[in-house]
């Protein structure tokens, strides 16, 4: 029998049902997993154990009555910068001073109304602006493929964890491409929804939670429960049903766009580049037809959302007395820093450049019913880098396959695509139209299943 750490959410459901595993057994099975890995990979901030099992042994109670909830007993992770009551919230940062939360934030509370065990929040960079496990408070994350690389950010210790097998629930946010990025780089299926399908709180243009797991299905499960209505998101879209355990759709007759090229940023390494083509191969060989798509971002569009984003990290950084200011990670500094002196007109014209973005976005996808794409150009790179590039003045060369999905409120999924040589994951970026969020996890399961081979996810270490 498989390590119940390993399995998945539908397996452990069904377990459950059938009183061959119970939560508690689950939870030590998870909780011994983390023993393992996480003196080498720094995923976790406020792990608690005890408050795990104690919440596995009432999940075990509820399914002996007969009373269990939708996800009952299921490990999860918390990104760290979704609010759990009485955490603090650091947002990857030394500088932040350490308030216990008051509530949890909607992801958090719709993961435990559904009986998730929460084990843990998961780390992440300063203010989560790094494609990287880097931080000045977290210990620095690292990937589980290879101990001397990066799982990427800003969601990096969620990816880590999922690689490693902490359970098989744990949400990221992303904004730029902070799901999808450390999705690709670890593996693993991460979902950015539509924006306003997953209520957050606190919102911000182009943020969206989501699910970061290691099969489809187990999206599709928390997405049932994550895109429950909450009435502290005043951006979330009206409350939908959605089948989202619907997952059969057959490939043939879709139109289907293949972008190689982003336009700008990295050149696409020709390994990464080799398992895109072959992934619209196999939808072509289902009966997809498959199309090019052309490059559509400009150098102006992102520079000019750097520009926003640089100004918008300043007006919170430049605001710190010089004491916490300092203990920022010295990248993120830099990087704010630039913004200092930006004009009100320099300003206003990044920000149009987003909906520039947006717009360019749209258009570019209208021919296609879903677009492949690469999720990163490159493979995972070193662990203590803050990207690929790892310089301030060049800091989104390698979010240009993901960050307009951010800008066009369009789903984009990062799901498994292959192996480099040297034994490193590549994501296959799977983008729909607006509100299709369903499509793309069905475009996704169908990926799964032409892909055929499941994802080599590494070892425990020795003990």
């Amino acid at each position: 029998m498989s390590d119940p750490a390993d399995l998945s959410a539908v397996e452990l459901l069904a377990a459950y049902r059938a009183r061959s595993l119970s939560p508690v057994e689950v939870t030590e099975a998870v909780i011994a997993r983390i023993a393992t890995w996480e003196p080498q990979l720094c995923a976790l901030y406020a792990y608690d154990p005890a408050e795990a099992r104690a919440a596995a042994l009432a999940s075990e109670a509820r399914w002996r009555a007969g009373e269990a909830l939708p996800l009952d007993g299921v490990p999860c992770t918390i990104k760290e910068n979704i609010a759990t009551k009485g955490t603090p919230v650091p947002l990857g940062t030394a500088a932040t001073e350490l308030t216990p939360a008051k509530a949890d934030a909607p992801p958090a509370q719709r993961l435990r109304e559904a009986g998730c065990v929460i084990l843990a929040k998961t780390t992440m960079p300063d203010y989560g602006m790094l494609s990287s496990g880097l931080s000045s408070i977290h210990a620095l994350a690292r990937n589980p493929f290879d101990l001397a690389l990066n799982p990427g950010g800003s969601s990096a210790g969620a990816a880590a964890a999922g690689a490693a097998g902490y359970g098989p629930f744990h949400v990221g946010t992303d904004i730029g491409g902070s799901i999808r990025l450390p999705a690709g780089w670890c593996g693993l299926v991460g979902l950015k929804p539509s924006f306003g399908r997953v209520p957050i709180d606190p919102t911000y243009y182009g943020r969206a939670a989501g699910p970061m797991t290691r099969s489809v299905a187990d999206a599709a499960l928390m997405m049932r429960e994550l895109s429950k209505p909450d009435a502290r998101d005043p951006t979330s879209l009206p409350p939908q049903e959605i089948a989202w355990e619907a997952l059969d759709l057959g490939p043939h007759g879709l139109r289907i766009g293949l972008q190689r090229e982003a336009g700008i940023g990295l050149p696409v390494d020709p390994e990464v580049d080799a398992a895109i083509v072959e992934a619209a191969a196999r939808f072509a060989a289902a009966g997809a037809e498959i199309m090019p798509m052309a490059p559509f971002l400009t150098r102006e569009m992102l520079d000019g959302l750097d520009d926003f984003w640089r100004q918008r990290a300043w007006a919170d950084i430049g605001a710190l007395p010089p004491e916490r200011r300092a203990k920022i990670l010295p990248y993120i500094l830099a990087w704010a820093e630039g913004g200092r002196d930006l004009d009100g007109a320099r300003v206003y014209r990044g920000m149009s450049q987003m909906m520039a973005m947006r717009h360019a976005a749209v258009a570019a996808c209208a021919p296609f019913d879903y677009v492949l794409s690469p999720v990163s150009p490159v493979p995972a790179f070193p662990a203590a880098m803050a990207s690929p590039i790892d310089d301030p003045a060049r800091p989104f060369e390698h979010i240009a396959f993901t960050v307009s999905a951010n800008m066009s409120d369009q789903p984009a999924i990062s799901v498994h695509a292959g192996m480099t040589a040297s034994g490193l994951p590549i994501g296959l970026q799977i983008t729909g139209r607006r509100f299709d969020d369903l499509g793309v996890l069905r475009m996704a399961q169908a990926w799964e299943s032409l892909r055929g081979a499941s994802v080599p996810f590494p070892p425990p270490p020795a003990a």
